[in-house]
């Protein structure tokens, strides 16, 4: 089998490589073709990957190519792993909302609009080249942010298409850990969009020790998590670390006012990470690459991978999908982040639990606002960006919205098409 990762210069694809290099005797991938615009980055990340491959003992050839259609061709999986204006763009996404009082972040608020208006336009094109080079029958793979926005867009055009989240797989791991099981027993009842997502149960062998982990590691979850212990156990289940944005946000804009962006940070990290992979001695993943983010996205990308191509049949995944009733308050074209049964037909969301008000309300709330943004994403214009940023519960105020919408443009120009001359 041929897997495809486009972006596959990023500091990220030796984590979904050792996870491959882990599964050698169950996903059966021959070959990984990196595609990137970036030469020197990609000659440096599949140097290393290749390396990682070799020493794990796997046969998979790594192949490198800035040619989408070469790198696509006779893959049975494409993942999307790209950062449409680098780590620059992502600086002003987390620093530009602030001036108006607003969080400064790079999946949501005025920062995750930003971002989908630059991502929704290039992930279009691309699936379509794809589709062309690869064939009907092979599946996108999204860990692309915001997901749930990019993969909406990706259903809304006929593709295949499943997005990809590593907050769910993050928190099975914790709560393993906490309880002293396998992480492999551990089933969540995970409900909301891409990051604005709850636990509402952690369920055992069939039984939900959520109740138990509120009450014994509740402070534990914190840690992780950066919201109050106390919050979690008033609430009955645990926010995801993304809520901390919504439940805590002036005090977010406070510590953001005073910390260097995020972004910088991983700049950083994604500068040693490269001088690491260039030295041929490295040949296991660096420890370092935790800090980069996306912990488990490994583990996740190869198992739902696997269920897509028919390799282990029918298994449960978290994964984005259409809605389609599944959250019956929100329309059925909605994206939205729930365990699903996958298989080589695609994800089918599992049934739900009836969704406390204190959680529907935002996410009803949240999901029109991603309806606005992608249509801004797909049609351009000033005054849908500031239409879908007066829906954010972020933002809500119409000279803030007005004020934003004018920044996010002006800092975006040279990714918005629609600024040079249309409307």
């Amino acid at each position: 089998m041929k897997l495809t990762v486009v972006g596959g210069g990023s500091t990220y694809t030796p984590e979904l490589v050792d996870g491959i290099a882990g599964r050698r005797t169950s996903l059966a991938v021959d070959e990984i073709a990196l595609v990137d615009p970036d030469p020197e980055r990609l000659a440096v990340v599949g140097a290393f990957a290749q390396r990682l491959l070799r020493h794990a003992g796997h046969d998979a050839r790594v192949t490198t190519t800035d040619d989408l259609e070469a790198g696509a061709d006779g893959a049975s999986a494409v993942l999307l792993q790209l950062r449409v204006g680098g780590q620059a763009a992502r600086a002003s996404d987390e620093t530009f909302p602030l001036g108006c009082g607003c969080v400064g972040q790079e999946t949501t608020g005025a920062g995750g609009l930003a971002k989908a208006l630059r991502t929704v336009p290039v992930v279009l094109d691309i699936a379509e080249r794809v589709r062309a080079a690869a064939g009907e029958d092979a599946w996108i793979v999204d860990f692309t942010n915001p997901v749930g926005i990019v993969t909406r867009a990706l259903l809304q055009a006929g593709h295949r298409a499943v997005g990809l989240c590593n907050v769910a797989i993050s928190f099975q791991r914790w709560t393993a850990a906490l309880l002293g099981v396998e992480p492999g027993a551990v089933r969540l009842e995970h409900v909301g969009l891409n990051h604005l997502t709850w636990e509402t149960g952690v369920f055992v062998h069939g039984r939900d020790r959520l109740p138990e982990l509120l009450e014994r590691h509740a402070e534990a979850l914190a840690g992780h998590i950066g919201l109050p212990a106390a919050l979690m156990r008033r609430l009955g289940a645990v926010p995801s670390y993304y809520l901390k944005y919504f439940y805590e946000h002036d005090e977010v804009v406070r510590r953001q006012r005073t910390e260097p962006p995020r972004a910088e940070v991983v700049a950083g990290v994604e500068r040693e990470l490269l001088e690491l992979y260039r030295d041929d001695a490295v040949v296991t993943k660096p420890e370092q690459l935790d800090q980069r983010g996306g912990a488990y996205y490994s583990e996740a990308a190869v198992e739902l991978v696997h269920a897509l191509t028919g390799g282990q049949g029918a298994s449960q995944h978290v994964v984005n999908a259409r809605n389609g009733g599944t959250l019956p308050f929100l329309p059925d074209d909605a994206v939205v982040e729930v365990p699903a049964v996958v298989d080589g037909s695609g994800a089918k969301p599992l049934p739900v639990p009836p969704v406390p008000p204190a959680f529907s309300g935002l996410i009803a709330h949240v999901t029109a606002y991603e309806h606005l943004a992608l249509d801004a994403a797909l049609r351009g214009g000033r005054d849908r960006v500031a239409n879908a940023l007066l829906a954010h519960p972020l933002v809500g105020q119409h000279e803030v919205a007005d004020r934003l919408a004018d920044e996010l443009v002006a800092r975006n120009a040279d990714f918005l098409p629609w600024t040079r001359g249309r409307a």
